[in-house]
């Protein structure tokens, strides 16, 4: 998608505002060079507030985004595009952000033992065009149904850590994937970046802007 405009890609300086190995592991695999500059936005927005959880996500991504954007002009340092994101995992209207604890991670993967739940991935994505601020705000959602696996099961898989920096509690692209009996939808969305939505908002901006 983005082969046709990489001449215009590759003049660009693209920064990710995350710290996720997942989220730079899936651009670089597609091809796209980024740098990295985690977000010091406190994810603390108040959850109850929210009609529709991947409000929730979008909101907290766009914070990130503007932190980072923020941060790089008072530091006068020049970009094109920031990159921000935010995965939550949702069952039954209540979010599921990172496990608080071990404890905690073994609660949640209980719970979604022989159903399904949907993890949504909010991004915004901030264009820089000549010190003006053109802002693109999205979501995606996937639906994953997990194995109902026993109590002995999730304590070992929580036990090899993996589960502590996810939304969730699993990773599905490791080990969290022998949990994981069916999903419908973006796989990459799961990891934490919807890549084909991505792809094709990025494609149509400067596309449109090349034209």
């Amino acid at each position: 998608m983005l082969l046709s405009i990489a001449h215009i890609i590759r003049s660009k300086k693209i920064i990710l505002a995350s710290g996720s190995p997942r989220r730079k592991e899936i651009l670089s695999n597609a091809g796209l060079k980024v740098d990295i500059i985690p977000s010091k936005f406190e994810e603390n927005l108040d959850k109850t507030t929210y009609k529709d959880t991947f409000e929730y996500a979008i909101d907290t991504s766009y914070h990130k985004g503007l932190e980072v954007v923020d941060r790089m002009i008072n530091e006068g340092k020049e970009f094109d595009l920031v990159i921000a994101a935010d995965t939550i995992v949702t069952m039954n209207d209540k979010i599921f952000e990172k496990p608080r604890s071990m404890e905690d991670a073994v609660e949640m993967l209980k719970g979604f033992r022989g159903l399904s739940h949907v993890v949504y991935t909010g991004v915004t994505l901030i264009f820089n065009e000549g010190g003006k601020r053109n802002i693109e705000r999205f979501h995606c959602g996937t639906q994953v149904k997990f194995s109902n696996v026993d109590l002995k099961t999730i304590e070992a898989y929580v036990s090899t850590g993996e589960s502590m920096d996810k939304a969730g509690g699993y990773g599905i692209q490791a080990l969290g994937g022998s949990l994981v009996e069916e999903i419908k939808g973006d796989y990459f969305n799961v990891m934490g970046l919807p890549l084909n939505s991505l792809f094709k908002r990025i494609y149509d901006h400067y596309q449109a802007n090349s034209d």
